[in-house]
């Protein structure tokens, strides 16, 4: 079994801010760089091949996470949020001619002015994902995870999701299936040195 799992950068400014980075390359915060040097893989992952978004907040948490240096994949750059990059989601939802919904009422081909909708995501996706042939782990961000868990789960971006993505988590897929692991996998708190 080839399982792939799944971790989310951590917090940037633009997130705390509830800015749309989409691609643009916004490195982590410093009480991000502080949370994560806490956290380290399960032993289970240890051995994993590591990739990373090739955006410096998912490289960088790839780094400080697993203590390596991540393979990077354009593929697994975030989904392209075009027009809307750098604004607020709760500015565009209160504005009804922006066109934004929420994530329940997109669909796969609900795409951002200019931008990029699911099922292109997961078109970029497809070539990447076909070739993993070992245990991987893959730094990237929450679009990405999305496309891939709402494949794994059979979730066509109506309603609720079934998953609910949360920091510090792997969630995992066994590839050969696809089908999820109904519980992610919390990294490890490292032991603080004196």
């Amino acid at each position: 079994m080839t399982r792939l799992a799944l971790l989310r950068h951590g917090h940037t400014p633009w997130n705390r801010a509830g800015q749309i980075q989409g691609r643009s390359d916004i490195a982590l915060d410093p009480e991000a760089r502080a949370e994560l040097s806490g956290y380290a893989l399960p032993a289970s992952w240890e051995q994993a091949q590591i990739w990373a978004s090739p955006l410096q907040r998912a490289h960088e948490t790839a780094q400080i996470v697993s203590g390596r240096t991540p393979m990077t994949s354009d593929a697994l750059i975030e989904m392209n949020w075009g027009d809307w990059e750098g604004l607020r989601g709760v500015d565009l939802i209160a504005d009804p001619s922006s066109g934004y919904r929420h994530i329940e009422d997109w669909g796969w081909d609900y795409r951002p002015p200019n931008g990029e909708s699911p099922a292109e995501v997961a078109d970029r996706l497809a070539p990447w994902l076909a070739e993993l042939r070992q245990d991987a782990l893959a730094v990237c961000h929450i679009g990405i995870m999305r496309v891939i868990l709402a494949r794994a789960w059979g979730w066509d971006f109506e309603g609720p999701a079934p998953f609910k993505i949360k920091r510090n988590r792997l969630y995992v897929i066994d590839m050969e299936a696809m089908t999820p692991e109904a519980e992610p996998v919390r990294l490890i708190k490292r032991e603080a040195t004196t």
